[in-house]
C-alpha cells in the first residue's frame, strides 16, 4: 500500500503542478493517468462502480466525485483533486484542494482550515486510540471558524478494497474515546470536507457529483494512514 500511496502522491502533485486556467478537468484527468500507468499501477476509481475517469475533480460547489470532462478551469476556481492507485491489489487514496489564481482570502482560509483539519485527525491516529478521536479532533479543528463540515460523505477503511469498514466520521456526535479501537493492522483513508456555507449537500442527476445546497465552495483533502507496531505511518506522503 505504500507503494500505491507513493504513486498517488506523485500522480496528485503532477495533476496539481498541471491545474491552471484554460485547462479542462479532462486533461488534468489524462496527467495522473499517465504517472499511474507509467508506474505500472492501475486507478483506482476508474470502472469503480462504472466512474469513468482516473479522478474524482471537484470545482468549487462540487465537494466530492465530480466526474472530469469538458469543463474549463477558470482563474479564481478551487479544485478537489482525489485520487486512487492499486499496486498489487492494494490501494491507496489522497486528495488535495487546490486554489487556482485569484481566490478570495475567505476562501483561502476555508481551504487552509480543512487541510489543518486532515493534519488534526492524522495526529488523532494511535495504537490504543478509538475511532471517535479523529472525528473529534476534525470537528475541534473546524467549528471555532463557522465554516460547515460534510456529515454526509465519511472517511473509510482501505486495503483489498477502495473502501471498506470501518466509515470514518468528520464529527464525533459520541465524542473522544469511544468506537472502534485502534491497533497495528488497521488502515484508514481521513478525509475531511469543508464549506464555506452550510454542511447541507446534495447529489448531481449524474449520480456522482456531490455538491453544496447553498452553492458556496467547499475543500477537500484526504491521506491514507496505517498503524503498524512501530506507529502511524501516512502511506499518501510524498
Amino acid at each position: 500500500m505504500r507503494e500505491a500511496g507513493v504513486i498517488v502522491a506523485a500522480a496528485i502533485e503532477a495533476t496539481r503542478l498541471a491545474v491552471e486556467p484554460g485547462v479542462t478537468t479532462r486533461d488534468l484527468d489524462a496527467v495522473a493517468e499517465k504517472v499511474i500507468r507509467d508506474a505500472g499501477a492501475v486507478p483506482s476509481f476508474l470502472g469503480y462502480h462504472g466512474f469513468p475517469a482516473t479522478l474524482c475533480l471537484s470545482v468549487n460547489d462540487e465537494v466530492v466525485h465530480g466526474i472530469p470532462g469538458s469543463r474549463v478551469i477558470q482563474d479564481g476556481d478551487v479544485v478537489s483533486i482525489d485520487c486512487g492507485a492499486i499496486v498489487r491489489g492494494w490501494h491507496a487514496d489522497a486528495a488535495v484542494t487546490v486554489c487556482v489564481g485569484e481566490v478570495p482570502d475567505d476562501v483561502r482560509r476555508m481551504v487552509s482550515v480543512c487541510a489543518s483539519a486532515l493534519d488534526a485527525g492524522l495526529g488523532a491516529v494511535r495504537d490504543g486510540g478509538r475511532l471517535s478521536d479523529i472525528g473529534a479532533a476534525i470537528e475541534a479543528c473546524v467549528r471555532p471558524h463557522g465554516y460547515g463540515l460534510v456529515e454526509d460523505y465519511t472517511g473509510h477503511g482501505i486495503g483489498r478494497a477502495l473502501h471498506e469498514d470501518p466509515a470514518v466520521p468528520n464529527v464525533a456526535p459520541k465524542g473522544a474515546g469511544r468506537g472502534l479501537k485502534l491497533q497495528p493492522g488497521i488502515v484508514l483513508a481521513i478525509e475531511p470536507m469543508v464549506t464555506q456555507g452550510t454542511r447541507r449537500v446534495e447529489l448531481l442527476e449524474d449520480d456522482w457529483t456531490v455538491v453544496t445546497q447553498d452553492g458556496l465552495p467547499a475543500a477537500h483533502f484526504e491521506h491514507t494512514i496505517a498503524i503498524t507496531d512501530d506507529g502511524p505511518v501516512v502511506l499518501t506522503a510524498p
